[in-house]
């Protein structure tokens, strides 16, 4: 790993064992992009590959020069209106009505490791060596306005962190519209684009289009990341498979508002913007203030998809995620939600914990409906008190009953929200967001606090910490169930409500500073009516995330299929649900409904009371299945081998760090008659040791399973006669590998 900078050409280098990526200061002083890609050798002078040639009808900022034009050159933090007629990775609104900015090279600063961002979720390292860092400070000779460009390339992986410091060194307050976190210009649109899009119960499912002339875009704009699209996506060449070929992904560790963006010029260059979404964005400056942009990360593989996934997989579970949860297995729990949701009394939940824990759960996590007037979801939400005509002791009474069971205690919040009939609304109805004049629209019976009000986090953290203070909690499910809208705070003057959306996630984020950092032995999980905030920037402080609400077997193949592209495996929180499914009615072995939730945190969300002495019995193996093989399973190497989105079948797996161990999970959703015999061709396993298949005594070379494949032949395969496991709709069976070498 190193950063080389080159003083006589004024280029830049940075490159590790994978990747290279280069830029250097273009003749009119601002930075220039050069290549992103497959590790090259390094040398003085990379100036062949700015390609300047002079063009018709181009503008030019020399006079005499018609060659040089910005429209036509890769650029590393483009700007409009002098020659670039691109979209721009950042405006300056000034005194005079301009929004005419010119960042000129000033100096660079090179560091080991890598610097903290204040306020934000970041990567980070714990030692030096793990990464340097370059500092390519810009500024506007007019405005005063300087820039302060990070990047931060990892030992030993193709990965590179990107965000900017914007500081106002000039004579007066400008207004900032647009701050995006990353600007990358490429020389061509040769590509596919991935996105992973969906809604409520159908989250991140993959979407493939070619790049075309023209804008390609996701964003949100509900005030955090969304359902509907996520910070998150590939271009990748159109030969690209999951094993071979290149792709970059772009990701950006943050939960508000984002805009991620390619733009494909009429020459075939692509500039591709990721970033905080400049819709309704306006940030206010002052003199010798500063504004920091979240931080996005870039990776690139000449390798397939999963090796691209692998490498964000391990950056965001060893240097994203961090703390006491970061490096050890989660805990197996059940949650009460679908088994009693409103209705409950502590006995009846001490019923489902009892059950639990004979079936070797080890967490109980106690959902909506502890608190305040919380019997529906029409009021108590912003009460954060135990309601003692349901748990007569409170809290700290139930989680010390759970904990003489022998298991731990889970409490779920949402610390965001607030019910008209609520004593927190009746004190305080302006800590709701809100416009003047205007109704105030509801989702879920409630309003959105605001949370860019420090006075509103204060109040909400005494009441959440005085709670966790007072009783053994030990897992916190952290919810948010509703967008923003009418956007505006009544605490911040008109010139600031542009502020609003980016103010309100940062006070999410210090809350989560504030209680992680008291708490660190409790683990956190966000979710977001499940999956509407699954991001980086949650990552960062709740080391897993309620994937989906959606929690069926076979809908499921889907959302975690697509999370798992940007996502570790650890981070996606998977449960066994009642059948036929709430969400939609749908009917699946239990067996099936393990076999997929066994592809992240895993645990039940049902009352094991219900169940069959025989389905109880397999509840039971599961939950020795599970503690004997997560540490495979949750910080395993994870293949995707066949995709739900191209056909019946749906394969992936998972290989131990020493890939002595793999854990291959098969689906397929509706039965077949008299078909075709079926393999499936594995992967990550090594090619000369000997695999022993768990339970039947087969053993494979590693090359076998991976190049001839794995066979899945069934009873569908052929006339069904008496010897056969019998096959059915939404079947499913895991292959347990170990090898003997």
């Amino acid at each position: 790993m190193s950063i080389a900078v080159h003083e006589n050409t004024k280029t830049f280098h940075l490159f590790n064992k994978e990747i290279s990526y280069i830029m250097t200061v273009l003749p009119n002083g601002q930075l220039g992009q050069l290549y992103f890609g497959k590790r090259i050798h390094d040398r003085e002078d990379f100036s062949y590959l700015l390609e300047i040639r002079q063009r018709a009808m181009a503008s030019n900022p020399f006079e005499g020069d018609r060659k040089f034009s910005l429209e036509h050159v890769k650029q590393e933090y483009g700007v409009y209106g002098s020659t670039d007629y691109r979209y721009p990775a950042i405006e300056v609104l000034q005194k005079n009505g301009s929004r005419i900015s010119d960042f000129q090279y000033q100096s660079y600063e090179v560091t080991d490791g890598k610097p903290k961002l204040p306020g934000l979720p970041a990567t980070y390292t714990e030692a030096p060596e793990e990464a340097e860092t370059l500092a390519v400070f810009l500024k506007d000779p007019v405005t005063g306005i300087a820039l302060k460009l990070l990047y931060t390339i990892f030992e030993g992986a193709g990965a590179i962190a990107r965000s900017v410091e914007i500081r106002n060194e000039g004579s007066e307050a400008v207004h900032l519209t647009r701050a995006m976190s990353l600007c990358m210009d490429l020389p061509d649109c040769d590509y596919e684009w991935i996105q992973f899009s969906g809604a409520w119960s159908r989250e991140r499912h993959v979407k493939v289009r070619k790049l075309e002339c023209g804008i390609q875009a996701i964003d949100s704009l509900r005030g955090h990341s969304s359902h509907n699209q996520n910070p998150f996506v590939i271009l990748k060449r159109p030969d690209a498979g999951e094993e071979r070929g290149e792709a970059i992904g772009f990701s950006l560790v943050y939960s508000g508002n984002f805009l991620t963006q390619a733009e494909v010029d009429t020459y075939d260059a692509t500039r591709m913007l990721l970033g905080i979404n400049p819709f309704g964005f306006d940030w206010k400056l002052e003199k010798e203030a500063s504004f920091q942009t979240p931080e996005a990360v870039m990776v690139y593989t000449d390798k397939g998809l999963n090796h691209l996934s692998q490498t964000f997989h391990r950056l965001y579970q060893k240097r994203l995620a961090h703390g006491y949860w970061r490096d050890r297995v989660r805990p197996i729990l059940i949650n009460n939600w679908e088994a009693t949701y409103f209705d409950f009394t502590e006995e009846r939940l001490l019923e489902i914990a009892e059950k639990a824990k004979e079936c070797g759960v080890e967490l109980f996590v106690l959902d909506d409906g502890w608190f305040g007037k919380r019997c529906s979801d029409r009021a108590g939400l912003g009460d954060w008190v135990e309601n003692r005509e349901r748990l007569p002791e409170g809290i700290a009474g139930l989680a010390e009953k759970i904990e003489k069971l022998g298991m731990k205690f889970g409490l779920w919040f949402e610390p965001e929200m607030v019910n008209r009939d609520s004593d927190l609304f009746r004190a305080h109805p302006d800590w709701a967001i809100q416009t003047p004049k205007r109704a105030m629209s509801q989702g879920r019976n409630q309003y959105v606090l605001d949370f860019s009000r420090p006075e509103v986090v204060e109040a909400i953290y005494q009441m959440m910490s005085k709670i966790l203070r007072g009783a053994k909690v030990s897992y916190v499910k952290w919810d948010m169930n509703r967008s923003i809208t009418e956007c505006y705070s009544l605490a911040l003057e008109p010139e600031r409500q542009g502020e609003v959306f980016h103010r309100y996630i940062l006070g999410v984020y210090s809350l989560y500073e504030r209680l992680t950092s008291e708490f660190p032995e409790v683990l956190f999980e966000s979710c977001a009516s499940g999956g509407a905030r699954f991001d980086a920037g949650m990552l960062y402080y709740a080391p897993q995330a309620w994937t989906s609400d959606d929690t069926d077997a076979v809908e499921r193949l889907k959302i975690q299929y697509g999370s798992s592209y940007g996502y570790p495996i650890s981070s996606i929180g998977s449960h066994v649900s009642a059948s036929p499914n709430h969400q939609l009615n749908r009917e699946t072995p239990l067996y099936t409904r393990a076999n997929v939730a066994y592809f992240g945190t895993f645990g039940y969300e049902l009352d094991l009371n219900k169940l069959t002495q025989q389905e109880q019995e397999e509840v039971k193996e599961q939950i020795r299945f599970m503690k004997k093989y997560r540490e495979t399973l949750q910080f395993g190497t994870f293949y995707r081998l066949k995709s739900p989105f191209e056909g019946n079948v749906t394969a992936w797996m998972c290989v131990s760090q020493d890939r002595k161990q793999a854990i291959v999970g098969w689906y397929r959703v509706l039965n077949e008659v008299n078909r075709s015999f079926s393999r499936i061709r594995l992967a990550g396993l090594e090619e000369e040791w000997l695999y022993e298949l768990e339970g039947t005594g087969e053993a494979h070379y590693g090359d076998e399973l991976m190049n001839v494949g794995l066979i899945t032949s069934d009873a569908a395969s052929g006339e069904v006669t008496a010897d056969d496991r019998p096959s059915r709709d939404f079947d499913s069976r895991l292959f347990i590998l170990n090898a003997k070498r």
